[in-house]
């Protein structure tokens, strides 16, 4: 059997990171809540990413799936994507000036025919620093419709980039997958040495 990635995601971004390095993948994302309770933005991803990979994983024997999830955490609040322009608007407001957290949960499964599988996960954190940009430059990006699909209403890799003085951290983080992290573990686990 080929060995290829299923990814759990519909991300345009995670998708243009794996083929960035090389991984070949299929995507099935399934539709899941992402209702929770959890206020911790680390435990939040994994628990998200978990969901998310758990959905297709029994679709998919043999084949390593990769779930992901990420949201921007400032100031003890959790910012997923905004439901309009007036949220995204004031999501940046908010960022403006001020340095924020993004973490992305990684979860990978494998579910063996034999009923034992592989499980990894972890969880990525990338500190970024925004400039205080005028109010309108603010309403000029949000209403290109960029900020609409992403946590913290901005992309670091489009015009959003206008808005980031620095980070710290992961860069393809940000953008929605530890791209890396997950390229060294499709090696251990094509080695079979994914723990």
């Amino acid at each position: 059997m080929k060995k290829e990635m299923v990814l759990a995601s519909g991300s345009p971004r995670r998708q243009e990171l794996l083929r960035q390095v090389g991984i070949p993948f299929v995507v099935d994302a399934q539709e899941v809540s992402e209702d929770s309770m959890c206020l911790d933005p680390a435990e939040l991803v994994k628990e998200l990413s978990e969901r998310k990979a758990r959905k297709v994983v029994s679709l998919h024997p043999g084949q390593l799936v990769l779930g992901a999830d990420t949201v921007v955490y400032y100031d003890g609040e959790i910012l997923g994507k905004p439901a309009d322009e007036q949220e995204a608007f004031d999501m940046l407001c908010m960022l403006a000036g001020r340095r924020h957290e993004v973490f992305t949960g990684v979860t990978m499964m494998e579910e063996a025919e034999q009923g034992k599988g592989t499980f990894s996960q972890f969880v990525e954190r990338t500190s970024v620093y925004m400039y205080d940009l005028p109010r309108d430059i603010l309403r000029w990006y949000v209403a290109s419709g960029e900020p609409l699909d992403k946590a913290g209403a901005y992309g670091i890799q489009g015009s959003g980039a206008i808005l980031v003085e620095k980070i710290e951290g992961d860069y393809n983080n940000v953008v929605g997958l530890p791209v890396a992290r997950v390229f060294r573990m499709w090696e251990e686990w094509r080695g079979g040495r994914l723990e």
